[in-house]
């Protein structure tokens, strides 16, 4: 069966109804799942829990297949708890969508329990508002997304680190707080790591001061060690596959890095590089009433990704002489800065869209 994500169906289309179809929902979570199969006239035929294993998945696909032609399912937490079997029903061929979970007025009159949550999965897919497609999680993206969330977790404990060795110098004896506070941080941390608890410091305290100091710098350098070597191969492997996206202008491996892991391995996740814009809340959302038509800021989607678009605008702004030129006209016009980067995350948006999936249909590419 071939595989179709949301977004392949026109938004208003619906595929015809099918008598024996049923549409699975599944609410996921850590050691079991709960699967609710929905008739297509929206009568729930069965509700069954399984655990979150290899053969829980297993269980579950034959279990569905009992009760009539499965061809959809919505999981809530495809992301997280339910990626692995997203993983698994796609390659099932079971057309895969995110399902949101209920809203908290739903909540309010209805209660919760994870057989609501299941049957809410299979009625919003089958309801058709649930157009998003999991990411497939099966390719080189998916390895850059391991690769950036330990670096991150790295550069933020070094950060932490760095802060209590700081915090304790301020309390520490004076004679060596004279010594250490006047250095830059990097040779700080050399110095520290050097550190001696039994240096010729009778006082017991001063002995403490200088072991936490010492221990608290060996592990500053050892996070710095991984962390650059994390982003070694995050660099190297957005190279190998996307090298026309670090030849853009202002576009740097952290922030490739940011937007690729944002789109996902598989390309029928997105309709369009709209779809992408609106991904990373650079698209305009209208907020028009009556005769005032009037469109505001999109504070939604990812918000790493927003800040990626933004730091490329700004290099931009400041090296590229396109994106100068077109500063000075819209200034001209009267709008102001931050108007004009909105439109100009827009642009970028775009034209990022269109460098990966040109290199995605290319030779060679994942």
């Amino acid at each position: 069966m071939v595989i179709v994500c949301a977004g392949a169906t026109p938004a208003k289309q619906h595929p015809p109804l099918d008598p024996e179809e049923v549409v699975l929902g599944i609410d996921t979570h850590r050691d079991a799942h709960v699967a609710a199969a929905v008739s297509t006239t929206g009568q729930v035929l069965a509700v069954q829990s399984f655990p979150a294993t290899a053969a829980g998945y297993r269980e579950l696909a034959q279990w569905a297949g009992q009760l009539g032609v499965v061809r959809r399912a919505g999981v809530e937490g495809a992301g997280s708890y339910g990626a692995a079997l997203s993983r698994y029903l796609l390659s099932r061929g079971f057309v895969v969508y995110e399902a949101p979970g209920p809203d908290r007025a739903a909540r309010r009159r209805h209660g919760k329990s994870d057989r609501r949550d299941a049957e809410a999965a299979a009625r919003v897919v089958l309801s058709g508002r649930a157009r998003s497609c999991p990411k497939a999680g099966n390719g080189p993206l998916e390895i850059a997304r391991m690769y950036k969330a330990a670096r991150d977790s790295a550069v933020k404990a070094s950060t932490q680190a760095t802060n209590q060795l700081k915090a304790i110098l301020v309390t520490a004896d004076p004679a060596l707080r004279e010594e250490l506070m006047s250095l830059k941080r990097r040779a700080l941390i050399r110095a520290c790591a050097r550190l001696s608890e039994d240096d010729g410091a009778a006082d017991p305290v001063l002995q403490a001061t200088r072991f936490t100091l010492c221990a608290l710098a060996q592990r500053i350098e050892q996070l710095l060690v991984q962390a650059q070597g994390l982003q070694q191969r995050l660099s190297a492997l957005i190279e190998r596959h996307y090298p026309e996206l670090l030849g853009a202008i202002g576009v740097g491996p952290e922030s490739a890095a940011v937007l690729l892991i944002t789109i996902g391995d598989n390309a029928q996740r997105m309709r369009g590089e709209a779809s992408f814009a609106a991904l990373c809340g650079a698209s305009p959302v209208e907020y028009s009433s009556g005769s005032r038509c009037h469109r505001r800021l999109n504070r939604g989607g990812n918000r790493q990704a927003n800040a990626a678009l933004y730091r490329i605008v700004l290099t931009r702004l400041r090296w590229d002489p396109r994106t100068q030129a077109y500063y000075e006209r819209r200034v001209a016009e009267g709008k102001t800065r931050r108007e004009i980067i909105r439109c100009l995350k827009r642009y970028v948006a775009r034209e990022v869209y269109r460098l990966i999936e040109r290199q995605r249909q290319g030779p060679g590419c994942s």
